[in-house]
């Protein structure tokens, strides 16, 4: 299946640019995985084995996050127009809908002084009053984490519990996802960077304001495994569980653009990606090395898993390499 696609990702472990990989790739019913290389070099070399629960980061966004949102749409109990303020009565800015926060263009920016040494209450409170509303509000694509931060906020209005024990009850749990979970045992993890204060980062999230943040980020925080991912992904292509959680109608609409102006090229919470036909694929990326592509009209999806961060942050090969495998990966299938 797909033998271009296969042969890159190989060459991401023989050239070096990661450890290893652990990938699937769906056609039509059809399925392939593999799992080869490293699960880490640093500070010793281990092989990389099935099963075990990768960081997947900001695919916390589009697995847990964004369905739940959805899920409140279908309830009535968010609006895709409301103000935000309607809801977290903290946030002071009138015009920012959830709308701009599921699309990333809410425009929010700002500078918070030492960051990642403040607590889960000072965050909360410096992304309330220290951030500010550019003036591109709904006009432009701005990749943010603070905006699903944010929409954890509201869900946990709603539901008065932490958002990672909500997506726990409401979202893996109905899904099936059972391999997944925000507090993994440390020895089932691939481990991602070595950093000079927490040493190797294993069965702790890599992201910083997500470790900062605890339960309370919808942001990262979720540990998958290849099983779980392939899972979710087969139930956006409707192949799995069709109906549980979302109804087809809601899932169907994700495959557009909806950004406010309708030239941002976002879906509520994924990125989209045109495929050679003409129609929307969902995308969307996770910092530590992971991706998701999925494909409605020709039943393809495609999961890759990798610790591209392992032993140290900077890997901008991995960019190149990933958005060069993207486009085969399109073009082939």
């Amino acid at each position: 299946m797909n033998p271009k696609t296969t042969n890159l990702l190989h060459e991401l472990v023989s050239k070096g640019i990661v450890p290893g990989v652990s990938y699937a790739m769906i056609h039509e019913g059809q399925l392939q995985t593999e799992v080869f290389g490293a699960k880490q070099t640093f500070p010793t070399i281990e092989k990389l084995t099935p099963s075990l629960l990768y960081d997947v980061a900001s695919l916390t966004k589009v697995v847990c996050a964004t369905p739940l949102i959805l899920k409140l749409f279908e309830e009535h109990k968010v609006g895709l127009e409301q103000p935000i303020c309607q809801l977290l009565p903290r946030f002071s800015d009138p015009r920012v809908t959830v709308r701009h926060l599921l699309t990333h263009t809410s425009a929010i920016t700002g500078y918070i002084p030492n960051r990642d040494q403040l607590n889960a209450d000072e965050l909360l409170t410096a992304i309330y009053e220290q951030l500010h509303v550019g003036d591109w509000l709904g006009e432009k694509v701005v990749y943010t984490d603070i905006g699903m931060i944010l929409l954890g906020q509201i869900i946990e209005q709603i539901y008065q519990q932490p958002v990672q024990q909500v997506f726990a009850q409401e979202i893996l749990a109905p899904l099936g996802l059972s391999e997944s979970t925000f507090h993994p045992d440390q020895q089932e993890c691939v481990p991602t960077s070595y950093d000079q204060v927490r040493g190797l980062i294993k069965g702790e999230v890599h992201d910083p304001k997500a470790y900062v943040l605890g339960q309370h980020c919808a942001s990262a925080g979720l540990f998958m495994t290849l099983n779980d991912v392939t899972k979710d992904v087969l139930w956006l292509l409707g192949e799995r569980k069709p109906g549980v959680l979302l109804s087809e109608k809601t899932i169907d609409s994700l495959f557009t653009d909806w950004t406010p102006n309708h030239q941002g090229q976002r879906s509520l919470g994924f990125d989209l990606l045109a495929a050679p036909e003409g129609h929307w694929c969902l995308y969307h990326t996770g910092y530590t090395g992971t991706f998701v592509v999925v494909d409605r009209v020709k039943q393809d999806g495609l999961v890759v898993l990798t610790n591209r961060v392992h032993p140290r942050q900077q890997n901008s090969q991995f960019l190149r390499a990933r958005d060069e495998l993207l486009q085969v990966y399109l073009a082939e299938k």
